[in-house]
């Protein structure tokens, strides 16, 4: 196959295609130079307009960044807050069973470990006997006040009645002992008188002046007076001994007396003995309740809707009082704490509406500005800056700021748990 070589000559003069476009070309610009410009105005006019709406657009953007930056303060060191409560054992005993795990939602109510409750179960019972064995001794006590009360007042008037009659026993006893005494005397004097006579008489039938018959009667008289005095001796010996039984008895109803007169301690005793066994039951059922409530730390419930943070309760564990088995983070009670720099609080105050941006969502909150920190971040750092040296280099210090979400009744903040305490936040403060 032959190939057409091409000299520079042939390269350079033009072909009959390209006298043609030449002539078209020519053809063109006369046209254009006759007069009619209306191609390259159109084109003048559309960049006139890109133009302008370039520079609108540029004094709306300046006139935007001027707004916000005088109206807005912002800062992206800033972070989600919120409550972390950590859930311990109040009894000591082995996990039977833990019902969720790390991350999982709960709600208020919600049982979260179980520990064995037999012990306690069985603690509740005697708990329960103790203090049914103390009312019904509280109960015996009760009905013994009345009955203590009344025999001891009974006892009292019996004995006050004895020592009465044991009183006028012994005056009718002196009394009787003064009569035998009398009747004794009187019969020593009839003795004495027959004695005499006796004398008489002894000398008179010695002399036959009488007659051994009245000598007879007068020995028979004599006789009979002493019988008469030996029976009034013993009568009044009897009399003496009726009156000392009498004042022993006497003396016996006083002492009765006495013991009896102590019916009011009796009654202050045994009512004592009723409020002790009242107290007993106070104790019981004081005993009864912690047992109860034993019973029922073996049942671990969430004290919030939140989810589980970090777990460490297992099935089979033994946990002693106040071990830590796992966190729930509340949904609902969350804020933001923002760092801002000193030099952006001239005009930030509570109360201000702030818009808040979630990185990890793109999507913004609204809230308000609770309260600002009492101090600078670094004042309540572990190792507070001691500026009293000479090498001193100021820097511009931030202080915490407390952001509070604004939530409604019916919007139900939170339920979805998107807010969580740690993640970053970028809030914007309207501050004028």
């Amino acid at each position: 196959m032959s190939t057409q070589q091409t000299t520079p000559e042939e390269m350079r003069s033009p072909t009959t295609n390209d006298k043609s476009w030449q002539a078209d070309n020519e053809l063109h610009v006369k046209s254009d130079k006759s007069g009619n410009r209306e191609p390259r105005s159109t084109s003048g006019i559309t960049k006139k307009i890109v133009a302008a709406l370039g520079c609108l657009g540029v004094a709306i953007a300046v006139g935007v960044f001027i707004h916000r930056a005088f109206l807005y303060e912002s800062t992206d060191d800033a972070q989600v807050q919120g409550h972390i409560m950590p859930l311990s054992a109040r009894v000591s005993g082995q996990i039977l069973k833990v019902n969720f795990e790390q991350g999982q939602l709960v709600h208020a109510g919600d049982v979260l470990v179980l520990i064995d409750p037999r012990d306690y179960t069985v603690a509740r019972d005697q708990a329960a006997a103790d203090l049914a064995d103390a009312e019904a001794t509280a109960t015996s006590s009760h009905l013994n006040v009345p009955i203590t009360s009344a025999s001891a007042f009974s006892a009292l008037e019996s004995a006050q009645a004895a020592v009465k009659n044991s009183e006028a026993g012994v005056a009718a006893a002196q009394q009787n002992l003064q009569a035998d005494q009398a009747a004794l005397q009187q019969a020593q004097a009839n003795a004495a008188r027959t004695d005499s006579d006796l004398a008489r008489y002894e000398q008179l039938v010695k002399k036959e002046d009488i007659s051994r018959q009245q000598y007879d009667a007068a020995v028979s008289s004599a006789r009979a007076n002493q019988a008469a005095v030996r029976t009034a001796e013993a009568v009044v010996a009897a009399a003496k001994d009726a009156l000392q039984q009498a004042q022993g008895r006497l003396v016996q109803s006083k002492a009765d007396l006495r013991n009896a007169q102590t019916a009011p301690q009796l009654v202050s005793v045994s009512d004592a003995k009723f409020q002790s066994a009242e107290a007993q039951v106070a104790l019981q059922k004081a005993k009864l309740e912690q047992a109860q409530l034993n019973l029922d730390y073996t049942i671990i419930r969430s004290p919030v809707t939140g989810i589980v943070g970090k777990r460490s309760a297992e099935i089979g564990q033994n946990v002693s009082v106040g071990q830590e088995l796992m966190d729930v983070v509340p949904l609902d009670d969350i804020w933001v704490v923002a760092n801002f720099k000193e030099t952006q609080l001239a005009h930030m105050k509570p109360g201000q509406p702030v818009e808040i941006r979630v990185d990890a969502y793109g999507r913004r909150w609204t809230g308000h500005v609770s309260n600002l920190g009492g101090g600078t971040g670094s004042v309540f750092s572990l190792l507070p800056p001691e500026n009293a040296s000479g090498n001193y280099v100021k820097v511009v210090q931030r202080i915490p700021v407390r952001i509070d979400f604004d939530r409604t009744v019916r919007d139900g903040f939170n339920t979805q748990g998107l807010l969580k305490p740690g993640m970053s936040v970028e809030p914007e403060v309207r501050v004028r």
